[in-house]
């Protein structure tokens, strides 16, 4: 092994007892400033021939934390922020995991020049920087087989880096797979305004008003209208969707924290009263799909949970003084948050959906894409992913059917898959946005299949 020995982790705090398996974590020197925190854990068999899979959360400015310690990872964090417990559905039972915080400002990923302004071609430059950093750091995996994995603003971080990747013959890049991503602002918009309605949530008279207000000619546009009416009525649909209480990344998961306190529009802007703290204002249009998940802003603090979602336990987890030196952070490295409310802030979104890179990694007839929805989420709904699949015009090779796992002996519906020449568009029955958290099992068979290309 060329690994640095530095960065192995060889006690970890929480954990009933050690793995048998090497894991690593440390800091990866992207040009002049950026240091970006990784945490790697090698497969529990044969590391040396398992593929190495990179691993991006979304956000922009969400932790890549969040899905090694609640998702997929080998340990997964207690809701006592102490223990770790044994995850019998971790990733790296199959492939070599790197979990990789980006960009810096995210996570304990941090900048020297303390600069968090960033924007989507940066991002998966430095990202690609990244990895071939590690690369150079782990040399033994720069010939294994190697997949692009993400999740929900994933779906443009792992298209933008796999244009890179793919122009690089070092890199034996196999494939890549979003999981509830957001591939097209428009198209998410658009097919949102369809799940609410037919899960119940919009009641006849609104929808008929949308339809009166956003539609002509049988085609609805619910993404940027310029018919005042439709505005008002989306407005109302929004209030529904992401206002009301309801969990906006799993429809039928309770609200963690409660329905949260009352909400109002004023005019064009939106008005969030976080507890009677504070407010923010944003143009309507921006304060809903732009940000996929509300600031909730208070005085002294500004700490973003996505809404409804509990992150205590990561973050008391990893900002334990233990924790952060068995992983070898830096002592420059922020406190860890879920989210970072600056990086966010100051992210620019250059692109409004990502069919070029789609049809460029289709075009070169070699890799593999799967695009994978929950299909109980709001934020980035499984709809959407289906038409933008759709919308890249590949040739159908198998029509939708279920697809099956097993469990304690029994065959089970996981979902639905449609397969085109080399990209599937899959759901999970019963999953939010973070599938893996939801429906561990069935994730595990999804990307065991998709790893291994067996047919789903």
């Amino acid at each position: 092994h060329a690994a640095p020995a530095g960065h192995e982790v060889t006690f970890l705090p929480g954990l009933p007892k050690q793995p048998s398996f090497r894991h690593f974590s440390g800091h990866l020197c992207i040009g002049p400033t950026q240091r970006l925190h990784y945490w790697f854990v090698e497969a529990q068999n044969n590391p040396q021939s398992s593929p190495l899979v990179l691993w991006l959360n979304g956000g922009p400015g969400c932790s890549s934390m969040e899905g090694f310690l609640k998702e997929h990872g080998p340990f997964l964090v207690q809701p006592d922020g102490v223990t770790l417990k044994y995850n019998d559905y971790a990733w790296n039972k199959i492939a070599n995991m790197l979990y990789l915080e980006s960009p810096a400002g995210v996570g304990f990923s941090y900048s020297e020049d303390k600069k968090y302004a960033t924007n989507d071609t940066e991002v998966a430059h430095n990202n690609y920087l990244a990895l071939k950093e590690f690369l150079r750091l782990f040399p033994e995996y720069s010939k294994n087989d190697l997949f692009l994995t993400g999740e929900s603003y994933g779906g443009i971080y792992i298209p933008t880096l796999a244009e890179w990747v793919m122009q690089d013959p070092s890199l034996n890049l196999k494939g890549i797979a979003v999981g509830n991503g957001l591939s097209s602002y428009e198209i998410n918009d658009n097919s949102l305004v369809y799940f609410a309605y037919y899960h119940g949530l919009l009641g006849t008279q609104l929808w008929k008003d949308l339809q009166a207000f956003c539609c002509s000619e049988g085609k609805c546009n619910f993404h940027d209208n310029s018919n005042l009416n439709c505005t008002l009525k989306m407005a109302e649909m929004i209030e529904i969707v992401e206002e009301s209480g309801l969990n906006i990344y799993n429809l039928y998961a309770p609200c963690a924290g409660g329905v949260p306190g009352s909400m109002r529009y004023e005019g064009d802007y939106l008005v969030t009263h976080d507890l009677g703290n504070s407010f923010i204002r944003m143009p309507m249009r921006f304060s809903w799909r732009q940000n996929l998940f509300r600031m909730p802003v208070a005085r002294n603090k500004v700490r973003m949970d996505p809404p409804c979602t509990n992150s205590t336990a990561p973050t008391m987890y990893l900002n334990s003084p233990e924790v952060r030196k068995a992983l070898h952070i830096s002592p420059n490295a922020p406190e860890w948050q879920v989210c970072s409310f600056e990086v966010n802030r100051s992210y620019k979104r250059l692109y409004m959906q990502m069919n070029d890179q789609y049809l460029k990694l289709l075009g070169a007839m070699k890799y593999r894409i799967l695009v994978y929805n929950g299909d109980v989420d709001m934020a980035c709904n499984f709809l959407g992913d289906e038409w933008f699949v759709d919308s890249l015009c590949q040739k159908v090779q198998v029509a939708r059917r279920p697809w099956l796992y097993t469990e304690g002996g029994e065959n089970q519906i996981g979902g639905f898959v449609k397969e085109f020449t080399n990209i599937a568009f899959l759901t999970v029955k019963g999953a939010g946005h973070m599938v893996p958290t939801d429906q561990p099992l069935a994730a595990f068979t999804m990307f065991s299949r998709f790893i291994k290309n067996e047919p789903y």
